[in-house]
């Protein structure tokens, strides 16, 4: 019989418990090593920007960072999330790449008053960024990079968490909070498990792992999210952003920094960016889809390193897969236990009867729940107490099923990254418009990518 332990690894996993277990050291770190006092709130930026390289050494301003952003098709949410960078940096710092747009996106960046671009097709997200680093000579006339998305608002406090971290010379990338846009009105019950179970994700990733990979004596992020990530100008020239092949961007840039021996990755939870997740499950299929896929890819491109960041990528991957083989069994294995508890004569159905008799062998309902089923309520439990967030509770026993569905997409992909070249050309999920307003977060409950 396999005890509930053993289950219990694979929920949790090692990932989680081995960076977790370096986030407590890197907070006590912190506390013993405290950095600097950070500046206050930043001021209004001025209307005339000087976004030359200062001295080596001295703190990367929001004037001096240029912010690129890369959009399709992004009527809905542009304006909004161009409102709240301005009040962050200079609208002259801002440059949007409209990507074959056919909608008003170009319009609206006009209207905002920042700098754009078209390209005349749809030539992806990475390309679209290759362009307008190259066609804006981003890299030369600032210090940092800002990599947005069209639906991405940045919370006030974004670079005066971010930018202290670039004042380490070895750091590279700062790699953006992700927070679960709760906002915008959702109204279908699949809106609400989808958005529940993103933020989720986004808590345990980010708080359990994330910030122990980003810590000084270990530095092993693997993902600098495409959604909302700051790059140090000095390394983009040597990043292949837009390889062929590949159909997402930001798993292969971070594997650049970490391969090619660009830097260190900085992360830190108050470095927050607010983000729309698909609310239709088509939409959320295909992104997780691509996401994943584009992880495989980035695999396969990439020979292993003799460093941390190899080994960390090897037990994820190797931990995903059988994860991922656990997790898609779960929901059929709970139904064949717990079906001859409730109809006692299907244990002698045919073909059902061979099979429960061959898993409770092995397995045991009671298990199942202590091994698999209570860890994960305990861990909904746990991100609902720190976000303050109690609905949580009400999504909880769906969790698990959009675990089997991650799990199913996961191990769907894999073979495609080998049998499958891609062409990086992109569609947004379905974007949800919303009167623009001042972006309010929870100081305490960060829904925490990547994207």
């Amino acid at each position: 019989m396999i005890p509930p332990w053993v289950l219990l690894i694979f929920v949790i996993g090692v990932n989680f418990t081995l960076w977790g277990m370096v986030g407590l050291a890197r907070m006590a770190d912190q506390r013993l090593h405290p950095a600097p006092d950070l500046p206050g709130p930043s001021p209004r930026p001025s209307p005339r920007p000087s976004p030359r390289p200062r001295e080596r050494g001295a703190r990367v301003r929001p004037d001096e960072v240029a912010v690129l952003m890369a959009a399709h098709n992004e009527e809905l949410v542009l304006a909004r999330s161009l409102e709240a960078i301005t009040k962050l940096v200079p609208a002259d710092n801002v440059h949007v790449v409209s990507d074959g747009s056919t909608d008003r996106t170009v319009e609206l960046a006009r209207a905002a008053g920042v700098h754009v671009i078209e390209t005349p097709t749809n030539v992806g997200k990475a390309g679209a960024l290759t362009e307008g680093i190259r066609h804006f000579e981003l890299a030369r006339r600032y210090r940092a990079v800002l990599l947005l998305d069209a639906d991405t608002r940045l919370d006030p406090d974004y670079f005066r968490a971010a930018l202290p971290l670039f004042d380490d010379p070895a750091v590279a990338a700062v790699a953006g909070c992700a927070v679960t846009d709760w906002e915008s009105p959702r109204k279908r019950f699949v809106a609400q498990l989808l958005t529940a179970h993103r933020s989720r994700i986004y808590a345990l990733v980010q708080r359990l792992v994330k910030f122990g990979q980003a810590w000084r004596l270990a530095n092993a992020v693997s993902i600098v999210p495409g959604f909302a990530s700051l790059y140090r100008s000095g390394v983009l020239p040597h990043i292949d952003i837009n390889p062929p092949g590949l159909v997402i961007e930001d798993f292969n840039m971070t594997f650049a920094v970490y391969q090619q021996r660009l830097g260190k990755v900085g992360f830190c939870l108050g470095a927050r960016a607010m983000t729309q997740d698909p609310d239709r499950i088509r939409d959320y299929i295909r992104q997780v889809k691509r996401w994943a896929l584009g992880f495989w890819q980035t695999i396969r491109r990439y020979r292993p390193g003799a460093n941390l960041f190899t080994a960390m990528l090897g037990l994820f991957a190797v931990e995903l897969v059988t994860a991922s083989v656990l997790m898609m069994l779960v929901p059929p294995v709970v139904v064949l236990l717990a079906l001859p508890e409730i109809v006692p004569a299907s244990a002698d159905w045919p073909g059902f009867g061979e099979a429960y008799r061959a898993v409770s062998a092995h397995l045991s309902l009671g298990s199942v729940v202590a091994g698999v089923l209570l860890p994960d309520l305990l861990l909904t439990a746990a991100v609902a107490t720190v976000e303050h967030r109690p609905k949580y509770l009400l999504w909880a026993p769906l969790f698990l099923l959009m675990r089997a569905i991650d799990a199913a997409l996961a191990l769907y992909t894999l073979p495609l990254a080998w049998l499958r070249r891609s062409d990086g050309t992109w569609r947004s999920p379905s974007r949800r418009g919303a009167p623009v307003a001042g972006l309010v977060t929870d100081p305490v409950g960060v829904s925490v990518p990547d994207r």
